[in-house]
This record gives structure tokens, sequence and C-alpha cells, in this order.
């Protein structure tokens, strides 16, 4: 509950949930606590929906999320029983409030088990029936409607609340796919193949985290569709890459893992410089240092360090909304704007005019956002191309030729494609 209200409060799921785990006892509770976590997030409207009958008051966050957790546990779990999640909150009302609070708390809960949920068939809307059956803000709702229409958009938002697949991405600077599959399989962790990615691994069991495959380099966290940008750039190992927007340095390594075995190196640029140290201590983790340079720089000020022409390929893993990362962070579907995503936009356009000069002529460069909103994906590409008729858009060739018969020149996946993350991929080569 404490890891929701912080969450309600602007803290990151991730680094909240990390923390508590670290607290948990067992293996069993660890799952529970993530379950807890990242299904309220992932229902919170439903959730508000459900519960909005019985609350007409303003409540304080850890009462809320104390509702919203013990409801959750009620509609979606099997193997916790109505009682003992009522008996919990009751004392933890009792422990953290006072009597009116868990007076409160009791007579909520014992009136919902009495009612049961609310029907989403009541909800006449659309718009709002899909915000609240899903739980998405209504304007998502309308902008994915708008730019894949509504089947599509169905589809999108019955993907995003399915569990995260962990996917891997092998380091075949070390071992190939095969051999990784193997290590880890002696360490007890099972994997499939990726469909998506060449060097991917998804992770069907085991403790990936604490394996010595993984603390040696072995293999790194990196989802599927992240690892597409990088097959998108045609890289041979022996070309100068700046990989400008680089933090945490997960395509700064798989660049770094292609470039290792020719004479190529990459300079990888983040604007904080503690996330510059995070991209060097990924690197030494991966043995890749050696052919990684780091700096804190603003990807727009490229020209006060790097002179024209000074690269091969360009990669702009650019700052996005990241709304193709719901399933995997559900807070993000509550934080961001359709404000935030045209302002986006704009920061996405000034970094692609900056770095334009640094590629040499019949270089390439790879523009990659992990949303699938088209106002930062299509949009910011064409507004680019528009200004620089040096630059021609290329078809975007994975190692899988995923999607390959799609119309478009640039790669669109959705979260409803293959349970990956939501991603776009661009390829602009400079003719002259």
């Amino acid at each position: 509950m404490a890891v929701l209200d912080r969450v309600q409060r602007g803290a990151y799921s991730n680094l909240q949930l990390n923390s508590s785990l670290q607290k948990a006892n067992n293996d069993a509770d660890r799952r529970l606590i993530t379950n807890l976590v990242y299904g309220v997030l992932q229902h919170r409207l439903t959730l508000d929906y459900y519960l909005a009958p019985l609350v007409h008051q303003n409540l304080d966050d850890w009462v809320h999320a104390l509702l919203l957790m013990s409801v959750y546990q009620y509609q979606y779990l099997d193997r916790v029983p109505a009682w003992a999640v009522t008996n919990e909150a009751i004392k933890i009302a009792r422990f953290r409030g006072n009597a009116g609070i868990r007076r409160f708390v009791t007579g909520v809960l014992h009136a919902y088990l009495k009612q049961g949920p609310r029907d989403l068939k009541a909800i006449t809307d659309p718009i709002q029936y899909w915000s609240i059956k899903e739980s998405v803000p209504e304007w998502l709702v309308k902008e994915l409607e708008k730019q894949y229409g509504k089947t599509q958009m169905m589809a999108i938002l019955s993907s995003i609340n399915q569990p995260a697949k962990i996917s891997v991405r092998v380091n075949t600077s070390h071992l190939n796919v095969d051999a990784a599959q193997a290590q880890l399989a002696k360490e007890g962790i099972e994997t499939t193949p990726s469909k998506v990615a060449q060097d991917g691994l998804i992770v069907d069991k085991g403790d990936l985290l604490h394996s010595a495959a993984f603390q040696n380099g072995l293999v790194t966290v990196q989802d599927e569709s992240a690892m597409l940008a990088v097959e998108a750039m045609q890289l041979n190992g022996d070309e100068t890459v700046l990989d400008a927007c680089a933090a945490p340095g997960g395509k700064t390594g798989q660049i770094a893992a292609c470039l290792a075995k020719g004479k190529g190196r990459v300079t990888a640029l983040d604007i904080h410089p503690h996330k510059v140290q995070l991209i060097m201590k990924n690197m030494q983790r991966l043995g890749l240092a050696e052919v990684v340079d780091a700096q804190a720089l603003d990807a727009r000020k490229v020209d006060s360090t790097f002179a024209d022409e000074s690269f091969d390929r360009i990669l702009v893993d650019a700052p996005c909304s990241g709304i193709g990362l719901m399933r995997r962070k559900p807070e993000i579907r509550y934080d961001k704007t359709l404000a935030d995503s045209q302002h986006l936009h704009k920061i996405q356009l000034a970094i692609l005019r900056a770095i334009a000069p640094k590629v040499k002529k019949g270089g390439i460069i790879t523009y990659s956002t992990c949303t699938i909103l088209g106002q930062e994906n299509d949009a910011t590409v064409q507004a680019f191309l528009k200004e620089q008729s040096s630059f021609k858009l290329l078809k975007v060739k994975t190692k899988r030729a995923i999607k390959s018969d799609r119309h478009s020149d640039t790669l669109t996946i959705l979260p409803s494609d293959y349970g990956s993350d939501g991603f776009f991929i661009a390829s602009l080569k400079r003719m002259k």
C-alpha cells in the first residue's frame, strides 16, 4: 500500500517497487506485492468506477490506495479470500488511522461485497466506456481511435493490461543466442527465443537478475521492440556512431556489441551527468566500456562539441511520452497529456535539426521512440524531411523482417502486435 501511495503522489512505480521488494521475506511475498502494485495501477480508473457509489468524500491518499488495493483483490485475484482481504484492510485502517477511518473502510468494503461491482455496460458513451474498461484517460482513447481506427484502438487497449514479458538481449560480443540460452538453463532460467528481435530471449521461468549470466554481462534486460532500433541501423562493425539520447544505455550496449569485433566506436550522450555514469556502469558490466565514450551533453547542442560529418551512423532514441510502455509502466497513462505529446514533437524536431549536419553523406540517422502517437513519430519525421531536403526516408528493415508487408517506410510496433512494448523507428539517409 505504501508503494501505491507514493506512486499516486508522483513516484516511479518501478523504483518504488524495487525498493519494497528488497524488504520482502520470500518469493511469494514479492510476487504478491508486484501483482498488487501493477494491478492497481493498470486498473485504477476501473476500480474508482466500482468504488464511486460508495465513497462520497475526499480521501487521504493512503486510504484511497487501501480501498483500491482491496477492491483489486476482490475482482482480480482468486487465491486471496475476500474475508482475508477485508480483515487485512481493517487492520491497516486501525493501525494507520483512527476509529473513524476504520469504521469508514469497514463500511465501504462490506457494502462493496454485498452490492458487487457496477456494471460497465451502464456507460453509454463509447469513449468513456473504453476509458473506464481499460483504465486509460479519455484523451488517449480518442487519439488512438483517431490515428488507428476503432478496431485497432480496441486491440491496443485490450492488450496493455496483460502481464509484461521479461525479455533479455544476448550480449553477442561474448556469446551467441544458443550459448546464452544454454548458460541460462544451467542456472534454472527457462527461456524462449524472441520472435521479434534476433538477439532476444523471453524469460519464462527463473530468477534472472541474480543469475551469473546477468551479473557477468552475458545478457541484459531489454524489451524486444527496443532491440529493433539498433537492428535497423545496419551496422557492419567499423562505423563511428553517435547515440544522441543514450541513458540508461540499453541501445548503447547493443551498438557497442555490434562494433566490438570491428574497429568502430560509439559516443553516448545524455544531458544528466549522473545518467552518464549509469551508462558507463552498464557498459562495464557488459565488458564493452572500451568501445564507448559517454559524455554529458544536451543533444540539441552537439554543434559545440562535434564537427560536421563526424559520424557514419546516429541514433536518436528521442525523449517521448512513453505511451508505448503502458503495459510495463502503467502510471504513464495517467501522467501524460495530449499537450505533453505535442510539446515533445517540438523537442524531437529540435534534436534532429541539431544532429543532422553531424552525419556523413551516405550515413544514416535512425530515429526511434517508445510511443505510438503519430505527432511524435511520423509527424516529427515528415517535419524534418520537409526542412532537410538532403535526407531521404529509407524503409526500415529488421533481422526478422518484422511487418515487412507494411506500406509505410517507417515501422510502428503496437503493444497488441507481439505483446512487446509499443515502438517507432525511422531510417533517414543523408544523400548530399
